[in-house]
């Protein structure tokens, strides 16, 4: 039985928009973009979202707007995908990696330990979905110790008038952090991926969703950043093709990294059944933990803690006291009964880019802790009950050959 590891989740509905988008003779930025962002709005409780050509290039629209210059710090997680410390690079600032907590998530004391009087903005990353601790990141940043550190440069920073917390929900869409507030609305900026593997794709793309406090108008703030996604220009390309409409002017260094209707049908057609399809997300995630709950070696990846609950985007599975190489022997098995599996994730400090610039994984050993011992198993609607326990059988008889049991 062949199992892949991630495939899109594609049914008649989502041809069928697609085809519709592809009829309209309009495939580019359009009514079906203004919908879909409706949809995750409704999804998320986001006062405003605006949908971009991936979670990086809204990172960095977010991050310019903030007004990050060079020497400005940003703290993120150093285990997380690497896009998160990369958009701080191509915004002008620095990453402050800090190490992570036994959910996986950002720990709350290290990002304390790490604000300094540079310090603009925090990335927590929401790892396979489950929220991080918002409450005390937020309760942090608007602290009158931390809040006398803060030092703005920008008038956006001014306004603001502390850190900018800026959720990395990549994989959380449809996550709940408490009763009534979702994952998308608990934070100043959220930004979800909707990428070919996320719970919801538009093959490639981001949605940024704005909770700016008063004074910020997030309406306006909307309005701004559309037109900075289109580099700046007055009208987008939908208004441009109306009767006598193609008079525009450029009023500032804008972006080119909008999204396309072609591209946000898929996800329309997807988020409008998303209910279903976490349920079924969360059927598999369940059916894992209650099989693998039976076995001493195994760590079950956090789901619900009271209120918060995962968008069940990953399963990542932990063995115990297994070293890196014996968790890389047990992928081999696992493979070769043709189940695809992967690790969520490789620190960034072991990476070779981050590693030539000064990074070093010593630095956050919880972040390695969690590493060296993870199996992301397949986590989607299309497995059936039949493939799910050849997945369990197949990882059971892999920690066996590896462990000698």
């Amino acid at each position: 039985m062949k199992i892949p590891f991630s495939p899109p989740y594609i049914d008649e509905s989502v041809i069928s928009e697609v085809t519709d988008s592809l009829k309209s003779g309009w495939i580019t930025t359009g009514p079906k973009v203004k919908a879909l962002e409706e949809e995750i709005k409704k999804l998320s409780g986001a006062k405003n979202v605006l949908c971009v050509n991936s979670w990086t290039s809204g990172a960095i629209l977010m991050l310019r707007w903030l007004g990050l210059k060079e020497g400005d710090e940003v703290i993120v997680p150093a285990y997380t995908y690497c896009a998160t410390a990369m958009s701080v690079l191509w915004a002008g600032g620095k990453p402050i990696m800090v190490d992570s907590d036994e959910d996986f998530n950002i720990s709350v004391a290290a990002i304390k330990n790490a604000i300094t009087e540079k310090t603009k903005a925090i990335i927590p990353v929401d790892i396979a979905g489950y929220p991080c601790d918002y409450d005390s990141i937020m309760n942090l940043v608007n602290s009158p110790e931390i809040k006398n550190k803060f030092h703005a440069e920008s008038s956006v920073q001014e306004k603001l008038g502390r850190i900018l917390v800026l959720n990395d929900a990549a994989h959380s869409l449809g996550a709940n952090y408490k009763n009534g507030v979702k994952t998308g609305s608990e934070t100043d900026v959220a930004i979800f991926s909707l990428h070919a593997v996320k719970n919801v794709t538009t093959a490639e793309g981001g949605a940024i969703c704005l909770n700016l406090p008063e004074p910020f108008d997030n309406q306006q703030l909307y309005a701004e950043l559309s037109m900075r996604t289109l580099n700046c220009q007055t009208k987008d390309a939908f208004t441009k093709t109306k009767a006598g409409g193609w008079r525009y002017d450029i009023v500032g260094q804008g972006m080119k990294i909008n999204m396309a209707d072609v591209n946000a049908a898929i996800g329309l057609a997807q988020i409008r059944q998303y209910p279903q399809i976490l349920k079924e997300r969360k059927r598999v995630f369940e059916t894992y933990s209650k099989a693998f709950s039976e076995y001493d070696w195994a760590i079950l990846p956090p789901s619900i803690t009271g209120e918060r609950e995962t968008s069940y985007h990953i399963f990542a599975l932990r063995i115990k006291n297994f070293s890196e190489e014996m968790r890389d022997k047990m992928i081999d098995e696992i493979s070769k009964n043709e189940v695809a599996v992967n690790v969520h994730f490789i620190p960034m400090p072991m990476l070779s880019f981050f590693k030539g610039l000064g990074y070093d994984i010593k630095n956050y050993p919880h972040a390695y802790k969690n590493y060296c011992c993870e199996i992301s198993l397949p986590i989607y609607p299309q497995l059936d009950d039949e493939k799910v326990q050849y997945v369990i059988k197949t990882v059971v008889d892999s920690y066996n050959k590896v462990a000698g049991k």
